[in-house]
């Protein structure tokens, strides 16, 4: 698998929210409730959370890890705290592929990623997007894998955190909800190479990793349509959201799908950040930095299709 790994991400800093943190007993589990999220309380400190879901992920042959991003230490980079939070990116085609197979709009949220962050309360929490959120929100509940991608991802996050993991409602979660796709004048390759120089010329972004599904697909055997995914961050930008929430971390770094459908129409298509303000229940005072996200995603998306 391709993966151009960076020193910065788009790092979305926490700090705890209702939907987030309660300030209660410090001994009760504050359970997040974030849509479409599953999670689990972990037995165990922040560094052996997440060094422990690395391992299992790195001892399985069938698994490849893509990224890594401490959103923590990229909050520090600009002169911003953030409580301990990480991702790492993974994947696995022979699972993800048949899910793309069904809609490609599903690799907005491949590969898979696992969220491990410490809370308000010193609570240890590794989250992830379930399985009927991405059935949900694409429409892929006919996709063969997706019991064989919940069964894993559980018992991932349950070996590691020796907990149960919950998983909140995804009722709230519409299919094509929070995604915004422009068509493309130019051909796929034009197209996408487009959008990333676009990222690598803009000082002020760093690129975090690119997948091209569709390779990996073949690699497996299997069949896709052109269909790739750049993974792309500014820290000034996502610490402020995260600090305010701090599962907006599981929608960070920000990314861009470009792909190609059945007619040979090339599309762009992006999380809306207004869509991540009503699942991670952003607070209103950060209008304006979800503007600036806003202006910043909708001017790379239009340079690269026209």
């Amino acid at each position: 698998m391709k993966s151009i790994l960076s020193i910065l991400s788009l790092c979305f800093v926490l700090v705890s929210c209702s939907g987030d943190d309660d300030n209660g007993d410090p001994n009760a589990f504050n359970e997040p409730t974030t849509a479409g999220l599953s999670y689990s309380n972990s037995q165990s400190d922040f560094i052996t959370t997440y060094n422990g879901i690395r391992a299992t992920l790195q001892s399985n042959s069938n698994i490849s890890v893509l990224a890594e991003v401490n959103h923590t230490a990229n909050a520090q980079s600009v002169n911003q705290s953030l409580r301990n939070t990480r991702i790492i990116f993974f994947g696995n085609p022979s699972l993800g592929t048949p899910v793309m197979q069904e809609n490609q709009l599903a690799g907005l949220d491949l590969p898979q990623h696992i969220l491990v962050y410490e809370n308000a309360s010193s609570e240890v929490i590794a989250s992830y997007n379930s399985v009927n959120y991405l059935s949900t929100r694409y429409g892929v509940q006919s996709a063969n894998t997706l019991p064989q991608i919940e069964s894993a991802l559980e018992s991932i996050v349950n070996t590691t955190t020796q907990n149960e993991v919950l998983t909140n409602s995804s009722a709230s979660i519409n299919s094509g909800q929070g995604v915004i796709t422009l068509v493309s004048q130019n051909n796929f390759s034009t197209t996408y190479n487009n959008l990333r120089n676009s990222i690598i010329d803009n000082t002020n972004l760093s690129l975090v990793f690119e997948l091209n599904h569709q390779e990996n697909a073949q690699n497996a055997g299997l069949s896709l349509r052109p269909t790739s995914v750049i993974v792309f961050g500014n820290p000034n930008l996502g610490t402020p959201l995260m600090q305010d929430s701090q599962t907006t971390a599981l929608d960070l770094p920000q990314k861009f799908l470009v792909w190609e459908d059945e007619n040979g129409e090339v599309k762009v298509s992006y999380n809306n950040p207004n869509f991540l303000k009503s699942r991670h229940l952003i607070s209103n005072s950060q209008n304006s930095t979800l503007e600036d996200i806003t202006n910043a995603l909708n001017n790379l998306a239009i340079s690269a299709t026209n």
